[in-house]
This record gives C-alpha cells, sequence and structure tokens, in this order.
C-alpha cells in the first residue's frame, strides 16, 4: 500500500515539479535560471525535508504507535517527500546551465552534448525532470520496501508449524462437510482437530508464577483438543496423554505444576466464577517459535461445556501440503471455510512492478531530452565536430548525459527520502512491540541504476535512426 501511495504523490506533485521546471527556464539564452522559481523550488525543497525529518524524529523510539496517528505521520512524511521532488524542478534547469557553461574541458562528444542540452532546456527540462522523479520513486520505494521487510519479518509470528495446512473459520453445521472435503483431496491422510466452546465463555489461565504465552498479542487461552493435538503441537508421536493434564508447550525452560482454569459458567451474572485446577507437565514444542497451552477437551465436558471443530489440521510431519493441492481444496470446500499453509513470511513482491515501471518512465525521459525517438526534433550537429559528433553517437551522447543528470540528482533524493520514510514506515501498534531491526540499504542495486541507466539509455537512443542535418557550424559557445 505504501508504495501505491507514493507513486500517486509523487505523480500528483511531480506534474508540478514539471511545470514549476519548465518556469525557471529563462527567455534569455545566456541566463543560467529564473530567479522567482528558483526562490520557490528552495523553499519547497527546506519545507520538504524539515517535514521529513520531523516525522523521522517523531516516530524513532520503539514503543506502541496509534494505528490512525502512525498512519497519518506515515502520509505527511511522503508529502514532505513529495515536496522535495517539487522543489528540485529548478535546480536542473539551474544544473544544465552549469553543465554547458563547465563544459569547456570535458571530451568533444560531452562537451556538444551539454551544450545541445541546454540549448533546448524548454523541452529537455521537463523530461529530465521527468526522470528525476521516476528515479527517487524507484529508490525510495527499493529503500522502504527493503526495511519494511526486514521489520515485517522480524514481527511475523506463524500461525502453525511450518508446512501445517490449517482450514478454518467455518460454522460447525459445515464442520462435517470441511472434514470430508479435506479426506476426498487428501485420501488416506490423517486430520487434527482443535476445539472450542460452543457457547463462548471467556475463561483465563493461570499457572503460578510462569509467564504464559501470548496468541495474537493476548496470553493465550489455550487449545482445546485431544492426544492428536497434543502430538502435533510436540511433533513427538510418543509424546504421553493424559485426558485430565494440561501440557504447557514451550522451547523455554520453565516449570509448571499446574493450570488454574477460571471462568464464569453462568454467563457472566453475579455468580461466583468457577476455578478449576488441573495438573500440567511442560512439553518441548516441534518448532521453537511455538509457545502454546494444550488442555485436554475431556476436562470442559466434565465441566459441562459442549464443545465444537475449531480448526482442521494436517500435520506436515504426516503430509506437506502442496500449493496446488490447498487450491483443489480451496475449490472443493465452496467457501464454507478457510485454508491457509504455514510457509513462514512472505514478502511481498508488488514494489518491483512500481520500480519497474519507474525505470522504463526514466528511461523514455532520457530518450526525448536527447530526441532520440520518433516524434522528438531533429538535433543540429557541427561540420567541424569530426567523427565524435557522427549522428547515432551524437544522440547517444545527448541520451547518456540526460540520464545521468536526471539519474544522479533523482538518486540523491531517492535516498533522502527512502531513509527517513524507513523510521514511520516500521511503526508497531503492538502493546508489547519488538525493537526495530537493522536493514541493510540496497546499495548495491541503487548503484546498478545510477551506473546502468545512463549506458542503457545511450545505447537505445545510439540504436534509434535520427534525423540529423548539417549546418554551418562555429564551434559551440558556452550558454
Amino acid at each position: 500500500m505504501a508504495a501505491e501511495i507514493l507513486t500517486f504523490l509523487f505523480a500528483g506533485f511531480g506534474l508540478g515539479a514539471v511545470v514549476l521546471a519548465a518556469r525557471s527556464v529563462p527567455s534569455v539564452p545566456g541566463a543560467l535560471v529564473r530567479r522567482r522559481p528558483l526562490i520557490w523550488g528552495s523553499a519547497l525543497l527546506v519545507s520538504g525535508c524539515l517535514i521529513m525529518a520531523l516525522a523521522a524524529w517523531s516516530t524513532h523510539e520503539d514503543g506502541h504507535y496509534d494505528d490512525f496517528g502512525s498512519a497519518m505521520t506515515l502520509l505527511v512524511a511522503m508529502t514532505g517527500g513529495a515536496l522535495v521532488l517539487l522543489g528540485l524542478g529548478p535546480f536542473l534547469t539551474l544544473l544544465l546551465g552549469v553543465a554547458a557553461r563547465c563544459s569547456v574541458r570535458p571530451l568533444p562528444p560531452v562537451r556538444l552534448a551539454a551544450c545541445d542540452l541546454a540549448r533546448d532546456r524548454a523541452r529537455t527540462v521537463p523530461a529530465i525532470v521527468t526522470m528525476m522523479l521516476a528515479t527517487a520513486l524507484a529508490v525510495t520505494v527499493v529503500i522502504v520496501a527493503a526495511a519494511a521487510t526486514e521489520q515485517n519479518r522480524a514481527d511475523y509470528a506463524p500461525q502453525a508449524r511450518p508446512g501445517a495446512l490449517l482450514v478454518r473459520y467455518f460454522s460447525a453445521a459445515d464442520a462435517p462437510a470441511a472434514l470430508a472435503a479435506i479426506q476426498r483431496v487428501l485420501p488416506g491422510v490423517p486430520v487434527v482437530q482443535s476445539f472450542r466452546q460452543r457457547e463462548i465463555r471467556p475463561y483465563s489461565l493461570h499457572a503460578g508464577n510462569v509467564d504464559l504465552p501470548e496468541r495474537y498479542g493476548v496470553v493465550t487461552s489455550g487449545v482445546i483438543g485431544d492426544g492428536a493435538l497434543l502430538r502435533y503441537l510436540t511433533g513427538d508421536p510418543s509424546t504421553p496423554y493424559e485426558e485430565n493434564t494440561a501440557v504447557v508447550v514451550t522451547a523455554d525452560d520453565v516449570e509448571v505444576r499446574s493450570v488454574t482454569i477460571r471462568y464464569d459458567s453462568s454467563g457472566g451474572d453475579a455468580t461466583a466464577p468457577m476455578v478449576k485446577q488441573i495438573p500440567a507437565v511442560v512439553a518441548r514444542p516441534a518448532d521453537p517459535s511455538t509457545k502454546e497451552v494444550f488442555l485436554p477437551a475431556q476436562v470442559f465436558r466434565d465441566l459441562g461445556e459442549d464443545l465444537e471443530p475449531d480448526e482442521l489440521i494436517v500435520d506436515p510431519s504426516v503430509h506437506g501440503t502442496s500449493e496446488i493441492e490447498r487450491q483443489r481444496l480451496d475449490r472443493r470446500l465452496g467457501g464454507v471455510a478457510q485454508t491457509y499453509v504455514e510457509r513462514g513470511y512472505q514478502p511481498p513482491s508488488g514494489w518491483r512492478i512500481v520500480v519497474a515501471v519507474a525505470v522504463v518512465v526514466a528511461l523514455g525521459g532520457a530518450l526525448v531530452a536527447a530526441g532520440g525517438i520518433p516524434g522528438a526534433r531533429s538535433r543540429h550537429v557541427p561540420r567541424g565536430a569530426g567523427s565524435a559528433a557522427r549522428p547515432r553517437w551524437s544522440a547517444a551522447c545527448r541520451a547518456g548525459l540526460a540520464a545521468f543528470i536526471g539519474t544522479a540528482v533523482g538518486v540523491a533524493a531517492g535516498c533522502l527520502i527512502g531513509l527517513l520514510l524507513a523510521w514511520p514506515v516500521t511503526t508497531s501498534s503492538g502493546w508489547e512491540p519488538a525493537p526495530r531491526v537493522g536493514f541493510a540499504t540496497p546499495w548495491p542495486s541503487i548503484a546498478a541504476l545510477v551506473a546502468g541507466l545512463p549506458v542503457l539509455a545511450a545505447a537505445v537512443a545510439g540504436s534509434v535512426r535520427t534525423a540529423v542535418w548539417p549546418v554551418r557550424s562555429r564551434t559551440p559557445t558556452p550558454v
């Protein structure tokens, strides 16, 4: 979702950046830039940086953040990043003018390309600004995705053992149909069941001074089942099962002798709550991340509780469910239940599409600035410039230089925006959030973009046949 919001914000403010950059092009050939748009750009640039810095500072602590408040902070930070890009437009106009004036010493192809791009800034500046916006978006999304992926991986809590199939969220009336569907798709595979109370009556567990494990951010109320469910949790077929003994399944070194179940059997009136103490033991889980309290179903039946199936589980040590089998089961269930196979944290990949589209847009901006695509205006190459000014070589130099300028500014802006947005992106709404984890900034990918995009733009522009007309030339003078 953050990548989509960034795309819309950058596109909207990017249109303003193109307009502001176009208005900053001076009407006098020898001038560098119009002063008023440059002042506006400076103010927008500073304002955007201050907004992002304030948002990053306000979310730098590891703690609980309100969902709505953190979302608004992230949106404000993204808006600050868009303001930075909006303010950079006039600076690209200035940069092209400076590049043309300082292009006396470079090689003839670079000098000609710089003068050519600066001579027609009314056309080249909007294209290079578009390229800057696209590369800034790509770099920002790459950095933000890296930060969010590492934090989400650290915060991820498995819902079952790795590879286990869960069928859940079905009604008591649909439980037989769900079980029959599993047996039809996976014939001969045993199915483990967990149970829930038919009438929901909240209860709490107490185990002396032992901190009970958490489930979905709250202290667990345990899982109710039989010996098959216990052996699924421990992964050991020889785990002893007794109908009157609870089992604390955890990898921690704890000692538990009893578990107390406390709940209101009368549905919440003034009657005293019912308390039942049962023996308890500790068992090691199959998955070290599992922390749960197993409660025998017979204990609740003895208390007069009616139980019904809650989840249907296929033990991964008995049968590993493939994605094709899960999809077949989904079709057979017909919507009466949901299926899930625990495969660990799966990072989203949709942001890669945004980056790919941004790179294509950046490449198009470089080609438009160079005049190397159909419909672009032909360029005039001096006769005396020698073989370095041949049509395709000249177009390649213009595209490469335009791409280098737009990419360099865009990457710098994207790194600034991405690293500051990493703070509000990785906030947590949990009451006991995990500490922030460090993430590796994808510098190799960013470096590949900086080095590869100008080369690609030059190669593409050089391969496109461009109309070049010889004119009576003079040695190009700095703009």
